[in-house]
């Protein structure tokens, strides 16, 4: 059994404070560190017809005739997409295992993809069909 555990990203953001006295001309600066958690699913199922990814670890397409997922690498470095439906894959940059501008997976596909050097590296698959 799957669970949705969210993962905790942790965001960090610089603040600075400029603190003056008028009667000295004399300034203090403290610059301190904000850090904002943003949560992110472990999984999503894509149900709608153009998604992209969003930091999730897996992907699962179901419950509509076709979708397009793309693959964001500023949000992904690793994902896994499983198919029960019709799927066209498409990189945001680059190509998938340098060779293809998109991939079509049919119905029961799963492959499981790295980001690396500027292509979508394809680590492990079953039931691919090339396009």
């Amino acid at each position: 059994m799957l669970y949705n555990m969210p993962q905790i990203i942790n965001i960090p953001k610089r603040k600075t404070i400029i603190k003056g006295d008028v009667t000295t001309h004399v300034t203090t600066q403290v610059t301190t560190q904000v850090t904002t958690q943003v949560y992110v699913p472990d999984y999503k199922i894509v149900s709608e017809l153009h998604y992209t990814s969003n930091g999730e670890k897996l992907i699962i397409a179901k419950n509509i005739n076709e979708t397009t997922i793309t693959l964001d690498s500023t949000k992904n470095s690793k994902v896994i997409i499983k198919s029960l439906t019709n799927v066209r894959l498409l990189p945001d940059i680059g190509k998938i295992d340098e060779e293809w501008d998109e991939l079509q997976l049919d119905w029961g596909a799963c492959v499981q993809f790295q980001f690396v050097e500027g292509n979508w590296i394809i680590l492990s698959s079953d039931g691919l069909k090339m396009s």
